[in-house]
């Protein structure tokens, strides 16, 4: 399956703001949709991108991969 515009950005936008609330502020969405459009992605992808934990957020080795693959898509 082929990844999305609108899950890029939402990746994108996680890993630069370092949250998800934020991620959805920057993008005009709700948290919530932001989660589903990175779970909709790893689901693709068959990876887990990100480390979530209540505190942070940290890139997984495939995550960091990914990260460079998307950004020169956009």
């Amino acid at each position: 399956m082929k990844s999305t515009i609108e899950e890029l950005v939402a990746f994108i936008a996680i890993v630069d703001t370092g949250s998800f609330v934020a991620a959805a502020e920057h993008l005009k969405q709700t948290p919530s949709g932001v989660s589903r459009s990175l779970t909709r992605l790893e689901a693709k992808l068959d990876v887990t991108l990100l480390e979530r934990t209540t505190r942070k957020l940290k890139l997984t080795q495939e995550g960091q991969q990914f990260l460079v693959k998307a950004r020169k898509i956009l």
